[in-house]
């Protein structure tokens, strides 16, 4: 037997949190940006986030309301998305609070960053991967906001290289789930894709 949930009765808040109970695990885009006087650099986690084009290659990642990512990527046109690995699971939850914008995440949380090498937003030195975006479009919908990035730049520490990509296993991803709850990679399957044949003509 199932439960139904009208997201109208429910109401906006309620279906938020159902939603982000079932569509799991999601990748988390660690977005650094920087305001347009180059004095504050914010650095905050986002979980609705994917690939939206692969030629040329364009992120997209969510704020929800106008958070200072968003703000500051309007601002300057500008951001990196930082690979949220495991190990760094406790920072990651430390620039997830809703801080002033005059508040630098990097300072409070004591995470070292790093030059980027075509954006002003500095990357965070010890995550595994790196993409250096320029800001694409961004697309109004309901409550929330959808900005996509073009990506100039991908930077790999090697030891998370195997046969020149990089390696899931080595990476230890980290994703969100409902409420408090985060994700970790687990079990990895490998499945290959079963390619189409036409019929053979009888």
């Amino acid at each position: 037997m199932r439960v139904d949930f009208d997201p109208e009765a429910l109401g906006g808040a309620s279906f938020y949190r159902f939603l982000t109970s079932v569509v799991v695990p999601r990748p988390i885009a660690w977005v650094s940006t920087v305001t347009p006087d180059g004095m504050v650099t914010n650095l905050a986690p986002h979980s609705f986030f994917s690939i939206a084009s692969t030629d040329p290659p364009i992120l997209q990642f969510t704020s929800i309301g106008r958070k200072d990512s968003l703000r500051n990527v309007e601002d300057t046109g500008e951001f990196v998305v930082n690979f949220a690995s495991e190990p760094l699971l406790r920072l990651v939850r430390d620039t997830a609070t809703d801080f002033p914008r005059t508040v630098s995440e990097f300072e409070f949380a004591g995470i070292e960053g790093e030059p980027s090498r075509h954006v002003r937003p500095p990357r965070v030195a010890a995550s595994p991967v790196v993409l250096e975006c320029r800001s694409h479009t961004t697309l109004r919908m309901g409550n929330s906001t959808l900005v996509f990035g073009r990506v100039f730049l991908a930077s790999v520490h090697e030891e998370y290289l195997v046969n020149g990509r990089p390696d899931s296993g080595r990476l230890r991803p980290l994703t969100k789930l409902g409420g408090d709850e985060w994700g970790t990679l687990g079990e990895v399957l490998h499945l290959n894709r079963i390619p189409y044949e036409e019929p053979a003509v009888r």
